[in-house]
């Protein structure tokens, strides 16, 4: 089985200059984990859930919220998203993708095509679906 049966296609990206309200509000309203992020049709980087919490401010939402708790929600994406990618190709097989979630601190791997530019996303998750379906992992 190859990560083009598994993988999560045409996934949401934002760009360089995106907000992390606009990330923020992605992940509010798909209940995603992870966002890609592109410069043109090229994948540059990736945001997760967990990058966002910890560049917000903890007291957004809260009676002590201030204007600088704010602005942390006009930080640009870039300022924190992750640049040094692990990404595979459509092709690879689910063996690869369980090597690098094991070998690497990652919770999803961006599948591209042979511009880099993203075709899919592809999360631990998605494998253990697989199996629960009844679908075993193939090399």
């Amino acid at each position: 089985m190859t990560l083009g049966n598994l993988m999560t296609r045409n996934p949401v990206t934002v760009s360089l200059d995106d907000t992390l309200g606009a990330v923020r509000d992605i992940f509010e309203r798909h209940h995603f984990h992870h966002v890609l992020v592109v410069d043109g049709p090229q994948l540059v980087g990736v945001v997760s859930d967990r990058d966002l919490l910890k560049a917000l401010s903890p007291n957004l939402g809260l009676p002590s919220e201030t204007s600088r708790d704010l602005a942390t929600l006009k930080k640009r994406v870039h300022q924190i998203m992750t640049r040094d990618l692990i990404v595979l190709k459509e092709d690879a097989t689910v063996r690869e993708a369980i090597e690098l979630f094991n070998s690497h601190r990652i919770s999803c791997i961006p599948i591209v095509d042979a511009h880099r530019a993203p075709v899919g996303i592809l999360s631990w998750r998605d494998i253990l679906k697989a199996i629960a379906r009844g679908e075993p992992p193939r090399s």
